[in-house]
């Protein structure tokens, strides 16, 4: 009879365990994200833990606690990470239901939790705030430039190469004066955000994300013209991992192809550094078709889609979290209604 259980364990025995069951952890489910974690408004590591099935470790899982309007949530960002098989759909019902128990008893405040998964589900919900993605574009630093080249769409190769041979670009790392340079660098988000009609965050989260995690886990990189910043990225790592994670660019970048020199020059640079992957964060599927305007930009550097666990809301307490559905939904009529009733001036 197979016999199944969460452990909790602390950070040095979680990733001991990881690495002897071969895990190669995401940034976000290892010890070293908890930094971030701390220094970021309403969040707090909250656990680590294990789910052992017949006493082997069948997946990893760390937790932070959210704080909402009103109610808190667990999140497990690129969690859990399963030990080979992948996962089947009666597994991963199995672990959540083993999850809500185990966070009943350990904290009765938490409303439900965000997590991955691999197959959909009728016990899953879709993310009362935010937008989830499971399809991006995953480049594979262990190929030579020229495999790399090789592999991207004669568009992506022709934009790169043209970008490559405006002098007047310089691509660089500057992480090493990120917070001294970034007050400059957020203005380009600003005027990305405003064009592209997307929400951004106070300054002070990326500041605090690269500070936070440091140059081993966070990159920043500019491609500059006469020292004007023309676009930025910052990309997360492990020793193995990356994931471009913020990015934003101005009208003169975007014309004279500096995003393209941008993604070039990291792959490049990430490469040198010993990174074997690199996760461009998402693309448009059914389940996210607000990120159909990144499709053809990403998808100029390699033709390979990748499909990956999109994330998901479990109930923990099912009467609760409907009512923070409905709120919700309520509260974005309002915001809309509002929105739409044009004053009799104008």
């Amino acid at each position: 009879m197979t016999t199944s259980r969460f452990v909790k364990m602390d950070d040095e025995a979680f990733v001991a365990a990881a690495a002897d069951a071969s895990i190669d952890l995401p940034l976000e489910q290892t010890p070293d994200w908890d930094s971030f974690d701390v220094a970021a408004d309403g969040r707090t590591p909250w656990a680590k833990l294990v789910w052992l099935v017949d006493e082997q470790p069948r997946a990893f899982l760390a937790l932070t606690k959210m704080k909402g309007r009103g109610f808190s949530y667990l999140w497990g960002k690129h969690g859990p990470v399963w030990t080979q098989p992948e996962p089947t759909y009666t597994e991963e019902r199995a672990m959540r239901a083993e999850l809500r128990t185990f966070i009943r008893k350990a904290d009765r405040t938490i409303a439900f939790v965000r997590l991955h998964s691999v197959h959909r589900s009728d016990d899953l919900s879709e993310l009362l705030q935010s937008v989830t993605y499971d399809r991006t574009i995953v480049l594979d630093l262990t190929k030579d430039e020229d495999q790399l080249l090789a592999e991207m769409k004669k568009r992506g190769r022709r934009d790169v190469r043209k970008a490559l041979r405006d002098e007047s670009m310089v691509a660089a790392d500057e992480t090493g004066r990120a917070l001294e340079v970034f007050p400059e660098l957020y203005q380009l988000l600003i005027e990305t955000g405003e064009r592209d009609s997307f929400g951004i965050s106070p300054r002070a989260t990326y500041e605090k994300m690269l500070s936070a995690l440091g140059p081993e886990h966070c990159r920043l990189y500019t491609v500059r013209r006469d020292g004007r910043p023309l676009c930025w990225g910052i990309v997360t790592t492990t020793a193995t991992q990356a994931t471009y994670y913020y990015a934003a660019s101005s009208a003169e970048g975007r014309k004279a192809l500096a995003p393209d020199l941008l993604v070039w020059s990291m792959t490049c640079m990430l490469r040198e550094r010993g990174v074997k992957s690199f996760d461009m964060m998402g693309i448009d599927s059914e389940r996210a078709p607000q990120l159909s305007g990144v499709r053809g930009f990403k998808t100029k550097f390699t033709e390979e889609i990748k499909d990956v666990p999109g994330a998901w809301d479990y109930p923990i307490y099912k009467t609760f979290y409907r009512g923070l559905h409905v709120a919700l939904a309520a509260k974005r009529a309002a915001v809309a209604k509002v929105k739409g009733t044009r004053h009799p001036a104008e």
